[in-house]
């Protein structure tokens, strides 16, 4: 029960500062300075992921074999990995690097927040669907 009470506050944090920061990115409330916000709310999706991937770990752990034939479960897993994977790009290019420094947001980057925003939109939807499976 505790652990799964943490994975669903860990979820919370990560989309709670990952949509503002996909929102801000993608164009809208572009009175926020994106230079500012950007850093909190980026370390503190960080924060959110890694607890809810070790939480994640442990409730898997209680039903391994039921979970991995889960198709749900694997779609989950496959939009975790993209998610990450948009992250990385993001954070590893020019256009995070002139975010934070000079708070100009380049098209490239407009494109991967929103990507961002659908993909874990889409890993909550799936993680929701698990237990309808």
């Amino acid at each position: 029960m505790f652990v799964n009470a943490a994975h669903i506050l860990a979820i919370g944090l990560l989309l709670g500062a990952i949509l503002p920061l996909d929102l801000r990115l993608a164009g809208f409330f572009r009175k926020v300075p994106v230079e500012i916000v950007a850093p909190f709310l980026s370390r503190s999706a960080g924060v959110g992921l890694a607890a809810a991937i070790l939480t994640g770990f442990c409730l898997f752990s209680v039903r391994a074999v039921e979970y991995a034939g889960n198709p749900a479960f694997l779609t989950k897993l496959g939009l975790i990995a993209l998610g990450i994977l948009n992250l990385s790009i993001v954070h590893l290019g020019q256009g995070w690097k002139m975010v934070l420094s000079l708070g100009i947001v380049r098209p490239d980057l407009r494109f991967s927040a929103a990507l961002s925003a659908a993909i874990w939109i889409a890993a909550v939807i799936a993680g929701r669907w698990i237990g309808f499976l």
